[in-house]
Order: C-alpha cells, then structure tokens, then sequence
C-alpha cells in the first residue's frame, strides 16, 4: 500500500515534472529504452555521470566494446555477435552506432523475433519512436505474445505521451507475467508521466519487493518519494544500493531541477503548513 503522503506535485506542470524525471534518470544512468528494464523513459546521456547506464566499470565495459566490434566487423550478419555489440553501444550511450549495427542484423535476419525486438529498442534509443513501434508491434504474435515486447511497445508509447495506452499494454504484460517488476516499474513510471505520483509509489514499491529486482528500480521509488517532496525519505531509499555520495547527489540533483522549475518553494511552503 502506498504511504499517504503531501501531493504538492500535483500543481506542476506536466513539462516540469517530466524535466525533473528524465534528467535524474538520466543521471542515474538508467537505460533509456531497453524499454522492458525500467527507466524506459527518456534517453539517457552516461556523459553527464561519466558512468555507463549498466554500473558496469567504464574500462571493463570499453574492452568488451572493442572485442565485440571486432568480432562484428569479421561477421556482420552473425546474428549473436550483432545482438551483444548493439546491446553494448547502448550500454555507452552510442545510440545512433547501435541502430547502424541492427539495421545490419535486421537485413541478415528480416523475420527473427529477437532480432526485430533489438532493432525497435535501438529504434527508439535513438530517438526514431515511431519505427520503433512499428517494428516491435512486428515482432509480437498474437498466438506466442511475449510479455517483453507489451512492455517494450508501453514504454515507447509512453515517450509518445500515449500514457493511457501504454498502460494497457503494460497491464497484457502483467497478465503473462504476474509482477515482473521491471514491468511494475515501467507502468509506475508512467504514472510519473501524467503526475500520479501516488499510484506511481504503489506499483513501483511492489516491484521493488519482487525477488531480483533491478536496483534501477529502487532509484525510481526514491526518485517518486522525492518529487513529492520527502527527500529525507528519498535519499534513505537511494542509499540502499547507491553509496552515500552519490545518493546524496540524486537528490540534490531532484532538488535542483524543481528550482528551476520553480516548484521547490511550493513543496516546502506545503511541508510547513503539513
């Protein structure tokens, strides 16, 4: 059950809320569409962090870049090698490069279903939303649906503003696979979209209780706590899995975005009155 809380988020706007939301996401290097992992919202941009969007060592992650490349560069129809390259490229925030390398495997391999689900997600990673559609809606099929691809196809609907029907397709995922949390994420985060903050905490603090949860997840409950303005509460959800420091700077990053938005001095006028 979600905690009953202020909602002084609710006289934002919804461009305010959603610059705060994409830019901490970004920040903390949530994957922009994997679109079935969580943070689906948004483009990430690890430059800002000088951290990939994995977690992964930045070095570690350079060299198995490199070797994958090489590999790809001797075998470019190689569906395996093409799938873990592009996969890769995103993980550093070369987007445009791993749509180049799907585009490649998409041609070697038109109808494989795992093939045309990579190419809508790097589709939508580089920011070309309605190919990407196009493309997952392609690799779905009515008599095997695949509750990834339902997923996939809400997060790039949600990026369209199409929240309300994203949110039925994230629902026909949850049919298929009864609290996945990255879905309970996705589905969460759209309700962060249209500023439903409360029914946002509620899905996403059921994913996080889920058993193998992503700890991107975990960053997008703090990040709801904190656009509600209880960012004591935030932080403390943050640390849990990022060291002090870092949560510390999620946090004030949150803080500083609803300066800008000119909404920092209405949620602490609300907690004065609470």
């Amino acid at each position: 059950m979600a905690l009953r809380a202020h909602r002084p988020t609710r006289h934002f706007k919804r461009g305010g809320i959603c610059a705060a939301t994409l830019a901490l996401l970004a920040i903390q290097g949530c994957a922009s569409v994997s679109s079935e992992t969580t943070g689906s919202i948004g483009r990430s941009n690890p430059a800002q962090t000088g951290q990939p969007a994995s977690g992964v060592p930045a070095a570690q992650l350079d060299g198995a870049v490199r070797s994958y490349g090489q590999a790809y560069q001797k075998n470019p129809k190689d569906k395996g090698t093409g799938l873990s390259y592009a996969a890769l490229l995103q993980m550093v925030g070369r987007n445009d490069q791993s749509l180049a390398v799907m585009q490649q495997v998409a041609i070697a391999h038109p109808d494989d279903r795992d093939v045309l689900s990579a190419y809508g997600k790097a589709l939508a990673a580089a920011g070309n939303l309605p190919k990407a559609l196009e493309t997952i809606r392609r690799a779905q099929t009515p008599d095997r649906p695949d509750w990834r691809l339902f997923s996939a196809e809400g997060a790039i609907l949600d990026q369209m503003g199409k929240s309300d029907e994203a949110r039925t397709f994230y629902r026909k995922a949850l049919e298929i696979q009864p609290n996945e949390p990255t879905v309970l994420s996705n589905l969460g985060m759209s309700y962060v979209l249209t500023n439903d903050l409360a029914s946002a905490e509620r899905y996403l603090k059921q994913a996080v209780q889920q058993r193998g949860v992503d700890s991107r997840v975990r960053q997008n409950l703090a990040l709801v706590v904190g656009l509600q303005g209880r960012f004591a509460e935030a932080k403390q959800i943050a640390s849990a899995e990022l060291d002090p420091q870092q949560a510390e700077a999620n946090v004030a990053f949150l803080q500083s975005m609803l300066d800008q938005q000119n909404t920092w001095s209405q949620l602490k006028e609300k907690d004065k009155r609470s």
